[in-house]
């Protein structure tokens, strides 16, 4: 069984070698059963001639017999005559007359010859075939005209057989040598057969099958699917049942090509989502890079453009085609009107006053110019809009391709402009924003006046100036009187218009060349280049007259007045260093408020020492307060936007003089002048850390640190220790990064970031959009929050601008997947805002005060107004 099951394996392997060995097989089956049939009829028409020779014989001699005795011979006489007709028949028959009766002849001998006995017996003819030949028994039986000489007999007795052999031995013999050579001359003709037969099916079969065969193999793609689909569709076939298989394969191949993609197609989709990868260079080069699609695109399939349609403003859209090739004058005049018609039919904004300003980019300049007709265009383009514009301001992105009535490639064009649209999309918006943020880094968006950040760099790089060129300068900070009093007694938005009014009244007090910052909230800066002291005087007497003449009307009619108390300092007679010159400035404003307000103090001789006295003893309290480790931390509570339940808490530092507590305001400056800020951190961290432990404390703890205080090299380990010794959890960790100080090297901060974030500690950005590092921090740290600008979000709800900012740095945070808190949140309605534009948590006096000790529960609601959040 085995043998025949691999007999069959071995056979079945190829095609041809089956239908050889089965051509075989039925032919020597064939043949052998012709030759046996052909052997046995020949044997059976030779035994019954042989019959019937032996009949005619036995008639013959039962005829002579017959006459003998008519004539009264004796049985010696027949003999003779008997012997007589042997003489003219072949050798091979022997001829003889047995007598007897029963089972005996006359003799007495048992007859054991079959036949015989059955003759004599039964009185009936018999045959035998034996070994030698075939043995014939004929019974003579007695008639009427018999039994005058047979007394004893009666009429039908047998009395005597008729024995006729013939011996066909040599016969046999001979014919079997015939046979057998015959067989063997006769033998090739069913390999013969085999051959011939498996050949011609092979030729017609095989050759279709191998044809086929080829033609798969040099499928390796969907077009050479298409060109094989159409082939197998012309091909004629000789069999019909090979035409109904090759019509169901090429009913296969038409499945097939309705549910794969090609593998070109694949890669031409990769390709093009790597390159949408969002990185600055695109942002930057946006253009350059859906240009460079363009020519992807056209590797795989022809394409002529690709159109962008972005929403600038709420009646105005912006459409960028890009060009392939150079189209003609016609050819664009068609795509401006069709690209229009289908912005119009897709739902969007569009009126009579809607704007729409069409931006032609050419990829390939240089090639021949591309010539088209509206029909080819309408039927050719491939277009995916959104009902309502998409971050950037993206409606919709079209293909037009020739190949667009494929339906794989349909999908994956599909694909790709869903893609596009979201990749573009950002790009546009990050763009925009990042444009938005560079200019909002370094101003103020109420006034558009610098801010404090541009005015730190630009009194530090006045001091190099002045000093190369040996030149002096002022310095003035201006004070608005009474602001509290106007905000709160006539709301924000008057508040807002006042400062308005203040910084554009102070601008045109001043000289050209001269630096107005806004410092924040109501305090102005003003840098005096080349300018003697009793210049600045007098321009910082100008603003006060100015500001003291000022007015805005309320909307009750109410007329609102200014005035400010102004302090100035020089350089180089009050201080050398900008930190000093701010700080001495500073303490002049503060006794101008002191002495009545409305007014500007002149510094004296005596007022330099006082001040640097003052600031050389809270110096000398800070180190005192370090050494004893007397800093107290303060957790103000941070709640979700959602269900207003705290969350998780930031720490503020105070430290213990005497009997007061003095917020980080009044000496953060000078801990930083004198560098031990990182000191400060760490005590206060080890405090933190040993408060959490001691209350169970689950929740999120969020802490400030400098960026000096990470680029310390042992700053990573202390904090792992701190950590493992109070039993702290590091994804409860988040370190807000602040920016009091600038950090240069800032591949050395990234460094010392990613070593914390490894070890499972988390990041938030403080202060977010108050300075265009921060957007340098998440972009290269691992950022896992922001806490956006208080002094945007405080005034959102009354200044389109501040709204625009917030919602502009919450969209930017949820680009890079950063979640989003709120500071300064007063009220509810300002809760419910930030809530709105998806902020993830809130923080400020309505949430919660700074306290000593962990909050828990939902946030109150009552309100404490417009008052500093973090002191």
């Amino acid at each position: 069984m085995s043998l025949l099951k691999k007999f069959i394996s071995f056979t079945s392997l190829t095609l041809k070698r089956f239908i050889f060995t089965a051509t075989l097989i039925v032919s020597i089956v064939t043949f052998l059963t012709v030759v046996t049939t052909l052997t046995w009829i020949f044997l059976k028409q030779t035994e019954d001639i042989s019959a019937s020779t032996s009949f005619s014989m036995a008639n013959r001699i039962s005829h002579l017999v017959t006459e003998a005795m008519e004539k009264g011979k004796t049985l010696a006489e027949m003999t003779d005559t008997i012997d007589e007709y042997k003489r003219f028949i072949p050798n091979r028959y022997t001829i003889a007359i047995l007598t007897g009766k029963g089972n005996k002849t006359e003799s007495g001998n048992t007859i054991a010859n079959k036949p015989v006995q059955k003759a004599f017996s039964e009185g009936v003819y018999s045959r035998l075939r034996t070994i030698k030949g075939l043995e014939y028994a004929y019974p003579l039986k007695a008639e009427t005209k018999c039994l005058g000489c047979h007394t004893g007999a009666k009429s039908g007795d047998v009395l005597a057989v008729l024995s006729i052999k013939e011996e066909t031995k040599g016969l046999r013999n001979s014919f079997l040598n015939e046979f057998f050579t015959l067989f063997l001359i006769l033998l090739p003709i069913p390999f013969i057969m085999s051959i011939s037969v498996s050949r011609f099916v092979n030729f017609h079969l095989g050759d279709a099958v191998g044809k086929l065969d080829q033609k798969i193999r040099s499928v390796n793609s969907m077009g050479d699917l298409t060109d094989l689909e159409a082939e197998l569709e012309n091909e004629e076939y000789r069999f019909r049942e090979l035409e109904d298989i090759f019509n169901e394969f090429t009913k296969f191949i038409n499945r097939i090509k309705g549910l794969a993609v090609g593998k070109e197609m694949l890669e031409f989709e990769i390709r093009v989502l790597e390159r949408f990868i969002i990185t600055s260079e695109t942002i930057r080069d946006w253009k350059e890079r859906v240009s460079h699609l363009l020519n992807e695109v056209n590797t795989v399939m022809q394409a002529y453009m690709i159109f962008c349609v972005f929403q600038i403003e709420e009646e105005s859209y912006d459409i960028e085609i890009f060009w392939a090739s150079p189209p003609s004058d016609k050819t664009m005049q068609i795509m401006d009107e069709l690209v229009r018609q289908r912005i119009s039919h897709e739902k969007l904004c569009i009126s009579e006053i809607t704007e729409i300003k069409v931006i032609h980019n050419i990829v390939n300049p240089n090639v021949s110019q591309l010539d088209l007709n509206q029909s080819e265009i309408e039927f050719q383009t491939k277009s995916l809009f959104m009902e309502k514009p998409q971050i950037g301001g993206v409606v919709g992105i079209g293909v037009q391709s020739q190949t667009v009535a494929d339906p794989i490639r349909s999908l994956v064009i599909n694909g790709i402009l869903t893609t596009m649209l979201n990749v573009v999309g950002s790009i546009k918006a990050i763009y925009k924003y990042t444009k938005d943020l560079e200019y909002y880094a370094t101003r103020d968006p109420l006034t558009d006046l610098y801010n404090q950040r541009l005015f730190w760099e630009l009194l530090g790089y006045e001091i190099g100036r002045a000093d190369r060129h040996q030149e002096s300068f002022g310095l003035l900070m201006i004070d608005l009187d009474n602001f509290k009093h106007v905000n709160d007694l006539f709301g924000h938005i008057i508040g807002d218009k006042f400062l308005s009014k203040a910084a554009l009244t102070i601008h045109e007090c001043l000289r050209k060349g001269d630096i107005l910052a806004r410092y924040g909230g109501d305090e102005f800066t003003v840098i005096l280049c080349e300018s003697s002291e009793e210049q600045v005087y007098m321009i910082a007497d100008r603003i006060r007259g100015a500001l003291d003449h000022m007015e805005i009307t309320a909307a009750d009619g109410t007329i609102i007045r200014g005035s400010a108390s102004v302090g100035m300092a020089m350089f180089p007679m009050h201080a050398q260093n900008a930190k000093d010159l701010f700080l001495f400035a500073d303490n002049m404003t503060y006794r101008a408020k002191a002495m009545g307000r409305n007014c500007i103090i002149l510094p004296s001789s005596e007022d330099v020492s006082d001040v640097f006295e003052k600031s050389s003893e809270m110096s000398r309290l800070l180190l005192q307060v370090i050494e004893e480790k007397r800093m107290i931390p303060y957790f103000q509570p941070i709640v979700s936007t959602g269900n207003r339940e705290i969350i998780c808490h930031e720490v503020l530092c105070r430290i213990e003089i005497g009997d007061k507590i003095i917020t980080a305001s009044e000496f953060i400056e000078i801990a930083e002048k004198l560098s031990i800020i990182s000191k400060l951190d760490s005590i206060l961290m080890e405090k933190v850390f040993k408060k959490i432990q001691e209350t169970g404390y689950e929740g999120l703890i969020f802490i400030n640190l400098s960026p000096k205080s990470l680029i310390l090299k042992e700053f990573v380990p202390m904090v792992i220790g701190l950590a493992r010794k109070f039993q702290i959890q590091h994804d409860h960790v988040v370190f807000e990064i602040t920016e009091r100080e600038t950090v240069k090297n800032m591949t050395l901060l990234e460094k010392f970031v990613l070593d914390l974030k490894l070890e499972g500690f988390k990041f938030a950005i403080d202060d977010f959009g108050s300075g265009f590092s921060s957007f340098q921090y998440i972009r290269r740290l691992p950022i896992d929050f922001v806490k956006i600008e208080g002094m945007f979000v405080r005034n959102m709800l009354t200044d389109t601008k501040d709204m625009s900012f917030v919602k502009t740095l919450s969209i930017l945070a949820a680009e890079f997947g950063i979640q989003t808190i709120a500071e300064y949140v007063e009220d509810e309605a300002l809760l419910n805002a930030v809530h709105a534009l998806g902020i993830d948590y809130a923080q400020g006096f309505h949430t919660g005060r700074p306290m000593p000790n962990f909050s828990t529960g939902a946030t109150k609601t009552a309100s404490y107004g417009a008052v500093e959040q973090r002191p």
